[in-house]
């Protein structure tokens, strides 16, 4: 399987264009919900791809206008590579979308799409899944305050935390996104460092949200005063160390997650990522 066989092609991508502004990116990040949009410059040549602008790096220079001092260096591939060389650049780089440029802007391709060719079997993923987990658990309790169980996301610089009970055992998944779908900012009359010109704009807390917990902590924000229980997922899905990354992946797209926690019988002994699943197919 290749790259083109799962990707976004152009003629479904949106971009913005050289010369241009903020703005021209906050249109599309705010009204179609996107995490970033590709930038492409008109030449006597053709169509140029320049790089991406994602909500990140709007909120990381909220100065900033020029679109061309905006885009994030990241790397790109040919729309005739394996999934399996996909998979591996995107493991090395950390990167959780694309671009597919040969030449010219060609598509995009995202994690989700590999995830979803491993589930369907459109690629070899055999691998046991207990060889891909980490075994490094961010966890919390379910009893904390909601705002204990933000700050433990932020310092563990992972976007998830198993729920433990009175027992110590799982009860439930808490996410940077259901803590960010009933945060609200608050604001003050005076701020420094990172924040938008606009703060009474709907999208400034939007921009937030797509970004994760990063910059949860650099800005005021208020939760309601609940437990991380109140708010857990409590329906566990879990995934057992028996299991292939095959059947993993069919977890994730069935539950549209981004996380399982392992176990071995009622044991916790991991958790598998979605980014952990690209090994098996380039290892």
């Amino acid at each position: 399987m290749n790259v083109s066989d799962a990707m976004t092609p152009r003629s479904e991508l949106v971009t913005v264009s050289l010369p241009g502004s903020r703005d021209d990116a906050l249109e599309y990040l705010q009204d179609r919900e996107f995490s970033s949009v590709p930038v492409v410059k008109e030449t006597d040549g053709g169509e140029q791809y320049r790089g991406l602008v994602s909500r990140e790096s709007l909120i990381e220079q909220p100065d900033e206008d020029q679109l061309a001092l905006l885009m994030d260096e990241v790397p790109t591939v040919e729309r005739d590579a394996s999934v399996e060389e996909l998979a591996e650049l995107m493991a090395t780089e950390n990167a959780r979308r694309i671009p597919v440029v040969d030449g010219e802007l060609e598509g995009i391709i995202t994690i989700t799409d590999v995830i979803r060719a491993i589930a369907t079997g459109d690629v070899d993923a055999e691998t046991s899944v207990e060889e891909l987990a980490t075994t490094d658990i961010n966890t919390t309790y379910e009893a904390a305050p909601l705002l204990v169980g933000m700050r433990e996301l932020f310092y563990a610089n992972v976007p998830y935390a198993v729920v433990l009970d009175g027992d110590g055992d799982p009860a439930g998944m808490l996410t940077e996104v259901d803590i960010l779908d009933v945060a609200r900012v608050v604001e003050e009359e005076e701020r420094t460092g990172n924040s938008f010109a606009d703060q009474d704009n709907d999208w400034m807390w939007e921009g937030i949200k797509g970004v994760g917990s990063r910059s949860m902590t650099v800005r005021n924000v208020e939760l309601p005063d609940e437990t991380v229980g109140d708010l857990m997922t409590s329906d566990l899905v879990t995934v057992s160390k028996r299991k292939t990354a095959k059947e993993t992946a069919q977890q994730m797209i069935t539950h549209d997650i981004e996380q399982i926690p392992l176990v071995s019988g009622d044991e916790l002994i991991g958790v598998v990522r979605d980014m952990d699943l690209l090994e098996a197919l380039y290892e």
